[in-house]
Formats: structure tokens, sequence, C-alpha cells
């Protein structure tokens, strides 16, 4: 099964490449989207009753990836979905089209690898992938300030990426005589490892992996590629993409905390992840662009799952339930602004006014959307941030208690001083109402259902997979 989520999209390039039909292009992607949501719901409903399911030595199912494995699954789903609105009435060349597909399919399959890899090295190629093929995507458009977010973004992923590969070879080094990079057999040692070295080769990797993350202070990139990229791709990015490379820094964490060096690490994430809050916090305030506001919303939201691992315990199972609200929900707010997008055909603030009597059903989802990501309740992230503010109470960390509060209030002004302005102030008369697919609508309202449900009752198999998916750290 793990093989048919890892083969299918090259399969599926090889018929495109020899069959260049239009039709085929969502075709493609929907049957993978499709295949993809199976094969990861009976990962997650039945792993153990499942006589497929074997692990390989390369690519593996556990209690942690299967989360992140599931989570994707349902955005690339309804990306899927709402890619048949958005592109219907496209009138890109069907070469253009054909190369949109290729390198959603493959980006998609860079994910999946990274989520599934059991070898370090191997999560850093699949990683790698990632850049190569949502470079293209960031691109799609081919304006000037596309190109110019497409280049920033290659050149400074690759240079995390880079980082990230000394930090991988220090980490050898860290390990002496071992000379292996499978995660299982790097837990099982890790005490045996240099303490010196290994805290050499965190820092590396952190900074390196968290450059594709979106960490502060080398989330440079974000923005302007989530700001130039067509909306479906800017939701695989938010929701997908920065979660399997959490996936990756988790995984050397846990290797941190087995060898008794997780002080250190946690001292990072938590400078990490303020410094992410904090930078949301200084420039959601002069941020023209919706879709650059929703990059730096992002920025926040990983720096929140930085602080809530390096908390440890209840903080940890907060920002599992944090990865899981953030996803559904910022996947809804990016595939709701390809509709501001089309409605109105800008990208300004200030150039979109009376959304709710322009299209009322996007007005509503732009408004849900916010307060999903607000944390205003039933949303699960609610529950996740209190939870973090709990831990950071019961730990005595007083003071970063309030300056958290502080910096989550800012950034809620911020998001919602914007939203306020979309939605409620006049209609301009220039804009005329245009009729979008249902496509377009139902993927957003699913999800955020979805969000909200779990913020009020998380059924006993969810909080089992999440109690499960924590537990070592």
């Amino acid at each position: 099964m793990i093989n048919l989520i890892l083969l299918f999209p090259l399969l599926a390039c090889l018929i495109l490449f020899l069959f260049k039909n239009r039709a085929l292009n969502n075709l493609m992607i929907n049957l993978y989207a499709i295949i993809h949501f199976a094969v990861s719901l009976s990962f997650c409903l039945g792993k153990d009753w499942l006589p497929m399911w074997q692990p390989s030595k390369f690519f593996a199912v556990d209690s942690t990836n299967c989360i992140f494995l599931m989570v994707m699954s349902i955005v690339f789903l309804a990306v899927a979905i709402y890619n048949n609105g958005y592109l219907k009435n496209d009138t890109s060349l069907t070469r253009k089209l054909r190369h949109y597909t290729y390198m959603v399919l493959f980006f998609v399959f860079s994910m999946t690898g990274a989520i599934l890899s059991t070898n370090l090295g191997g999560s850093w190629i699949f990683i790698e992938g990632t850049t190569l093929a949502s470079a293209y995507l960031i691109y799609f458009h081919k304006t000037k300030h596309s190109i110019e977010a497409a280049w920033k973004y290659v050149f400074i992923c690759s240079i995390g990426i880079a980082l990230a590969f000394v930090g991988i070879i220090l980490l050898t080094i860290a390990t002496g005589n071992l000379n292996t990079l499978f995660y299982s057999e790097l837990y099982n040692n890790a005490p045996l490892f240099n303490p010196f070295w290994l805290k050499l080769a965190f820092v590396f990797i952190l900074f390196g992996i968290g450059t594709k993350m979106g960490l502060a202070p080398v989330h440079f990139w974000l923005p302007d590629a989530h700001a130039e990229a067509p909306s479906p791709i800017s939701a695989l990015l938010s929701a997908a993409l920065l979660n399997s490379a959490f996936l990756m820094i988790l995984n050397v964490f846990r290797v941190m905390v087995l060898a008794n060096c997780d002080s250190y690490a946690r001292l990072m994430l938590l400078t990490m992840g303020f410094l992410s809050l904090f930078i949301t916090a200084v420039f959601v305030y002069h941020i023209n662009n919706y879709k650059r506001m929703l990059a730096y919303s992002s920025i926040e939201n990983m720096g929140i799952l930085a602080i809530g691992t390096a908390l440890g315990g209840i903080g940890m199972l907060a920002a599992m339930i944090h990865l899981i609200g953030h996803s559904l929900i910022k996947a809804s707010f990016f595939l709701t602004s390809g509709n501001v997008l089309e409605l109105y055909g800008t990208k300004k603030i200030k150039s979109v006014t009376g959304l709710l009597k322009t299209d009322r059903k996007t007005g509503w989802l732009w408004i849900a959307s916010f307060l999903g990501i607000a944390a205003f309740p039933p949303s699960v992230l609610f529950i996740s941030e209190f939870l973090m503010v709990k831990t950071m109470f019961l730990q005595g960390h007083f003071i970063m208690s309030a300056v958290f509060l502080l910096l989550l209030t800012i950034v809620l002004y911020g998001l919602g001083k914007a939203v306020v302005r979309m939605c409620f102030s006049a209609k301009s008369h220039e804009i005329e109402a245009k009729k979008l697919s249902w496509t377009m609508y139902a993927p957003q309202i699913v999800m955020l259902v979805i969000a909200f449900v779990i913020g009020v009752y998380m059924p006993q198999g969810l909080t089992g997979m999440i109690l499960s998916a924590v537990a070592g750290f």
C-alpha cells in the first residue's frame, strides 16, 4: 500500500506524457488524491489488522507519521476537488497545465516520501524534492513577482537544505561507529552519542529544515511564495509542506531527548518559536496583500508548534492538536483566498470591499476561516493554545505565557482588522458578481466543519492516535 501511493504519481506522469489530453490532468490529480486518502485512512483505522500493511526498510507508517500522512491526505483531497473549479476557466495552454499536473503529483509524492521515510538521509532527499517541484508551481503564472518569489524560494531553501546536510554529517560524527541514519537505530543508540557533536548537528538541522518549515529567522521565502503561488498550491505549501519539514525536526528532536540533550534542543525551539510569533506580530500591520497576510499567519503557527514541542508533556500534545487544526483551517483560508482573487482580480486588501455582498458564501467562509485560525471557540485551535498556556503556568513560565498571549492578541487584531474591512465595508459598484463552481466552496466547508467539531468533541480514536504520536517526547 505504501508502494501504491509512492509509485502511482510516477505512473500518472508517464500516462500524461504519452497521452497529451487536457482532461487527463484533473483526472490524475483527483485519482491520486482519492487513492492517497483511502490508503492513509486504512493505515489510521486498521493498520494492525491489514494483511497488506508491511513496514519496509525505507518506508513505514508509525504512530507519529500516521497523523501527518492523514492530515496531508485530507488537505490534498480538498485541494484536488477545489482544483476542478479553479482551473475550469483557465485559458492556459494544455502544455502548461500538463506541467502543472506533473509538478503537483511530484510535489505530493515528495512530501509523502518525506513523511514515510524511515531514514534521515531519505527524508532529506525527499525534502529537497519538494523544493524542485514547488518552485515551478510558485512560478506558474510567470509574472515578474512570481519569478522573483520562485528564485528566492529556491535560493533560501537550497541554503537551508545544505545546512541540514552539514547537520547530518555532524550527526554521523556524533554516532561514532554506528554508521546508520535509520531513525530506529538512532533512537536505540542515542544515549551513546557524543553530546557535543549531537548538539552541533541539531543546530544545523533545525536551521536548515526550519527554513522549509517557515520558522523565523529563516522564513524569508514564505510570504513571497505564498503570495504568488496559485491558491491550491498555497494550501499545500502551508498545510502539508511545512508539516513534512516539522516531522523531520521532530524525529531529530526525539534523538536529542533520548540522548539527554533535550534541554538544549528545547531552548532553541522556544527561541525560534517566539521569534516567529514576534515577526508575525510586527509585520501583520504593514501587509497590503491578503495572501501574504495568510503566509505570516503560517509562520506564527509554525512558531506555536515549535513552542509546544519545546514545552513537552501536555505542550507536545497541544502541538499535535494544533498541527491538525491549523492544517485544516489554513488550507480552507488559502482556498477561499482563491475565490476572493477570482471575484476581485486583485490581492490587495484595500481593493477588496463588500465581500459578503459580492459573494455571500465566500464571505462567510472567509470569516469562518478567520475565526478558526484566531482560535475562537469552538475552533480546535482554542484547545491547543489553551493547553499550551496551561502548560506554561504549570511549569512556572508566567512571563513566557504573558508574552505568548500578548503576541497572539496582536496577530489576532491584525488579521481581524483586514478580514472585517474586506467583508463588511461598502461594496464597490465596479465589482460584478461571478458564479463560482460548487467545488470552490465544498472543500472549505468540510475542513472547517471538521476543525470546529473536534474542538467540541474529539473522537476516542483520534485521541488515541494523538496520544500515541506524542509518546516518547
